[in-house]
């Protein structure tokens, strides 16, 4: 039957004498009365159908089923689905499943047709089970089809007919997906005689064409169908509860004596050490020495169950154990040995014998198995029993890199060193952690063998690798030096050593040793709280200190990187008065002359104020200019302005505007409070402060990481640029694998390359800080009205009516205004609408903040309310000084910063307005509101970076009580489900030390649908 084609089918079906029976889905009549001799019994009638290829036939059961998509099969809301449809909407699942898996394989069968490409599901023991669970839950429908009218066929099994099904779907969605060609590694065919390509050649072409027909002569087609047959049998095998094993055994050390000349462990030929002084000489394994490749057999589920060949052909007393998984264990060994002889043919020899124990191999054959074999087979799901060494670092050469730290007289009277300056470095050979002598190096290279023996352990010696290593050792004092910033990066595994050898190990002395030790503030030492500063740092602000004025010194970039609250500015501005305090103490006569040069500050508009008061208030010795108004200064008034004060204070958005008169200026440091403005490498603000010439740099912030690791590179390449190499190469290097992959261990690599230059602490840790109150985060889940259920659900039917013919930046900018229409209908109907009603009793979340300000306020406490839209908070703020009788403080961007001020000023003082409404984006950062027990998020920024910033503005130092932070969230809405998915964001924030919403534009239609969909019980009783 063609696709989309009405045709009669004839299927068997269940009937009685009046006809077949109707589905008890719909037959709600009386119960069909005994009649005796009348049975039910299978019979052929004709039934209307239209043909669909198998995979819009998947397309169609599963989207019929995607309600539920937790429970595929489930019911959508007011449609009654058969047992039938359901049962093809699991089967078909677990082929999509499979094949995203990977779990599929090439076929060549045969049929009345002639030769076809198929692709076939590759069931495992995993999934066995979950086959076996359909086939018991089969429905009869399954089994009822018949191919023509009038000549029904005989019903298959109930085997026969879910692999039909599965079979059929698995081969329709890999052959729609394989359109561009293929290349797998599987058995190949020569070409032609006459040059046209071969059978393996037209079958991989027709393993992506819409019939799979391939042309050929049979009889190699059929040879290939035999090959691929063999081929199949090394991945069925992986079900089987025991498997053929192999074992690499090396020569004892009595096998022979060592060759003519040095031997490996570096001994003469008349014993005598590297240095001359008499050596021991032991026996050890000579060059044609043979290796060995011991053959077993392995229990699947218990790996150290493993017997020796020679005690399988024995049937000896070791076979008890593993008689219990299979019987016929010499049948299992042999035709483990010749599917393995398949895909490995050097260990075809041995199967001559009747009872094949072992292969002997020289040490080339030995290492060519271990590169090359040994992955094939266990990719194929053989065990291997490598030697230890192998799959250790340490059996290859390494070069370990000794460094000597410039001296930093010079950085203390503000030269600095950086990562340019020069160390006086040397080249070590090492292997397993020993060193190895030239002298040594040069008998291994006499050897001319690639496995040798060295000290008791086996090395593998790869081409070119004993030349790089004799190359670099040899002359290891005559390079002049290297940077610090490239002994860094080999250090950190950035770089190879030489000849692509691998760096071991890196030691330096001095500031480059501290550095590489991690120069956290606990090693290092730190520094009393400076005479001119006004108040006391606490220790942890001390350590703090001595670690800016370390890295500072040594002209590197810092990221003081401190949780919210913990007192970045006062450990910059104490850092400040400390470099004068020492400059003053050097003893030069004049102290302008040894002052340090200014220091700009850059920051949000909204911290300007915060900055200029937390300067007067503990470093009042400090002089400060304010860069910023409509009557600031500019070119060389500027400049010269500029140059006579100690601190400059002026935003990220001047930084561009005056660009020129700013990098005119020649800075001490630049200092970049609220770093992740930044975070865009590619952004004009990225690039012009980057530009701005200062001698030390600083970057603040409490989220190095928001959404993507690319904003750590941007960060640390403003602090020290080229250390973490190209945007690229660390995107390839880290960020795919960890963002994308969760490799634990890339996340470790990046956390040994940044740990020198990034200070975290947190204020839960104890170790830290003491006495901060404890922070307790509620998330209360409010139901929606039925106004908002309707308006939420029209929007969703919109969005996703109208998305399916979109895509690029339409799609994109659709999804995202939709998911601002949502949050908006959860916020409260008159937010969407914008028509200016009235606000009670129309929203579950506005109802649920109300009750929560009304509790805190009869205890006498204040709250600080966030939302992320301007005409919410102006909605609330009217609505909430009516409902509660009392002022209500509303900050937004468009406040000028005096009346900001004034607002802190006001909320933070004896008295002072109970309730402060603020704007994320405005009041999010930078403020202290101490005087605040409650914080509410009434809506989600849905990014956790940017809402715990919001919430230390409470929850700081400074605080004395409990804090309590409550997130409102719309339960059954889209609220709920990507607060859900936020969790993996925070995740990769803390492994490593999103601001916006762009990554919900990149989900398929069918998940952003999961996202969206509005559950049934979303709705409050009214």
């Amino acid at each position: 039957m063609a696709t989309g084609e009405e045709s009669d089918l004839l299927l068997e079906l269940p009937s009685g004498p009046h006809g077949p029976h109707a589905s008890p889905l719909v037959d709600e009549g009386p119960p069909r009365p005994d009649r005796g001799g009348d049975k039910d019994v299978p019979r052929p009638w004709r039934a209307p159908g239209i043909g669909l290829e198998p995979a819009r036939a998947a397309t169609v059961v599963l989207g019929l089923t995607a309600a539920q998509p937790s429970d595929v099969g489930a019911e959508p809301a007011g449609i009654a689905l058969a047992p039938d449809l359901r049962f093809a909407a699991r089967s078909a699942a677990m082929a999509l499943e499979l094949a995203t898996r990977g779990r599929i394989l090439p076929a060549l069968e045969h049929a009345e047709e002639g030769w076809r490409a198929r692709w076939r599901p590759l069931v495992d023991g995993r999934d066995r089970g979950r086959v076996e669970a359909l086939l018991w839950a089969m429905p009869g429908s399954f089994l009822c089809g018949g191919d023509r009218p009038g000549d029904p066929a005989p019903a298959p099994g109930a085997a026969e007919g879910l692999r039909t099904w599965m079979w059929s779907v698995t081969d329709a969605l890999a052959r729609r997906y394989a359109a561009g060609g293929l290349d797998p590694a599987v058995p190949t065919g020569r070409r032609g005689g006459d040059g046209h390509p071969g059978p393996a050649s037209a079958w991989l072409a027709a393993l992506s064409a819409p019939d799979g027909a391939v042309p050929g002569d049979d009889g190699d087609l059929e040879a290939l169908a035999h090959a691929l047959e063999a081929w199949h049998a090394t991945w069925d095998a992986e079900s089987d509860p025991v498997r053929t094993c192999f074992r690499i055994v090396p020569p004892t050390p009595d096998e022979g004596p060592g060759p003519d000349g040095a031997g490996p462990d570096g001994a003469g030929p008349d014993g005598a050490g590297p240095d001359g002084a008499p050596r021991r000489r032991r026996s050890r394994p000579g060059p044609d020495a043979a290796w060995r490749i011991d053959f077993a057999l392995q229990a699947v589920d218990d790996p150290s169950l493993v017997v020796p060949a020679e005690d399988v052909w024995a049937d000896g007393p070791e076979l008890t154990a593993l008689e219990r998984y299979a019987p016929h264990l010499d049948e299992h060994l042999l035709r483990g040995l010749g599917r393995a002889a398949r895909l490995v043919p050097s260990l075809g020899p041995a199967l001559a014998s009747a009872e094949p124990a072992r292969q002997v191999v020289d040490a080339a054959g030995a290492l060519d198995f271990l590169r090359h074999g040994a992955p094939l087979l266990e990719q194929a799901g053989f065990g291997v029993l490598a030697p230890p060494w192998w799959r250790s670092s340490g059996a290859r050469l390494s070069l370990r890199l000794k460094a000597r730290s410039p001296s930093p007289t010079s950085a203390t009277t503000g030269g600095g060193l950086g990562l340019d300056a020069l160390c006086t470095v040397r080249w070590e050979a090492a292997l397993g952690g020993e060193a190895l002598s030239l002298s040594e190096l040069r008998a291994l290279a006499r050897l001319k063998q690639p496995l040798v023996q060295v000290r008791g352990q086996w090395v593998e010696l790869r081409p070119g690798d004993i030349e790089a290593a004799i190359a670099a050792v040899d002359r290891g004092s005559s390079k002049p030096g290297m940077a610090a910033g490239e002994v860094l990066r080999r250090a950190l595994d950035l770089e190879p050593g030489a000849g692509d050898l691998p760096v071991s190990g890196v030691e330096a002395d001095g500031w480059l040793g501290d550095l590489l030790a991690g120069a956290d503030d606990r090693r290092l030492g730190a520094i009393a709280t400076p005479p001119d500063f006004v108040g006391a740092l606490r220790p942890y602000q001390e350590r703090g200190l001595g670690w800016l004025a370390f890295l500072g010194d040594l002209g590197l970039g810092a990221c003081l990187a401190d949780d919210m609250g913990l007192g970045k500015t006062a450990q910059l501005l104490a850092l400040l008065v400390h470099e004068r305090s020492a400059a003053a103490a050097a003893g030069t006569t004049r102290r302008r002359a040894s002052r340090p040069g200014p220091t700009l500050v850059l920051c949000p508009m909204s911290l300007v104020g915060n900055w200029q008061h937390e300067a007067s208030r503990f470093t009042p010795a400090l002089s400060v200019y304010v860069h910023h108004g409509p009557d600031r200064l500019a070119g060389a008034a500027f400049t010269r302005r500029a140059r006579g004060v100690d601190l400059v204070l002026s935003t990220y958005g001047l930084a561009v505007r005056d660009h020129e008169a700013v990098r005119a200026v020649g800075w001490h440091r630049l200092v970049l409070d609220e770093a992740q403005h930044i975070k865009n490498s590619a952004a004009r603000t990225t690039h012009c402060v980057r530009a701005i010439p200062a001698e030390r740099r600083i970057a603040m912030t409490g989220t190095p990481v928001e959404n993507r690791l690319a904003e750590l590179w941007s960060i640390m390449q403003f602090l020290n640029p080229g250390l973490l190499g190209s945007e690229r190469a660390f995107r390839e290097r880290f960020a795919l694998a960890i963002e994308r992959d969760g490799d634990d261990e890339a996340a470790g690599r990046l956390r040994r390359v940044t740990a020198p230059f990034v200070l975290r602490r947190l204020k839960t840790d104890r170790t830290v800080i003491t006495d901060l109150p404890e922070k307790l985060e509620i998330k209360e889940f409010c139901t929606l009205t039925r106004e908002q259920a309707g308006l939420y659900q029209a929007v969703v039917e919109d969005m996703l009516a109208r998305i399916e013919g979109a895509d690029g930046i339409e799609r994109r900018g659709l999804v995202l205004a939709t998911m601002m229409k949502l949050k908006q209908v959860c916020n409260h109907p008159a937010h969407f609408l914008a028509d200016g009603s009235g606000l009670s009793g129309r929203s579950g979340k506005l109802t649920r903040l109300v009750e929560v300000l009304d509790e805190a306020l009869a205890e006498g406490d204040r709250v600080l309310v966030f939302t992320q839209f301007t005409e919410m908070g102006t909605l609330l703020q009217s609505y909430l000084a009516r409902r509660l009788g009392s002022e209500v403080l509303w900050l937004h961007g468009g406040v000028p910063k005096r009346r900001r001020d004034a607002m802190v000023e006001r909320f933070q003082g004896e008295g002072g307005p109970p309730v402060f409404l603020l704007s994320l984006k405005a009041g999010g950062t930078g403020l202290n509101l101490t005087a605040a027990t409650h914080v509410v998020h009434f809506d989600r920024w849905w990014n956790p970076a940017v809402e715990n910033q919001a919430t230390d503005r409470a929850f700081r130092i400074g605080q004395r009580h409990n804090v309590q932070v409550r997130k409102l969230v719309c339960g059954g809405t889209v609220e709920e489900r990507i607060d859900a998915l936020i969790e993996g964001k925070r995740a990769l924030a803390e492994r490593i030390v999103g601001t916006g919403e762009g990554w919900l534009t990149e989900l398929s239609t069918d998940d952003l649908r999961q996202v969206v969909a509005l559950a049934a019980d979303a709705v409050g009783d009214e």
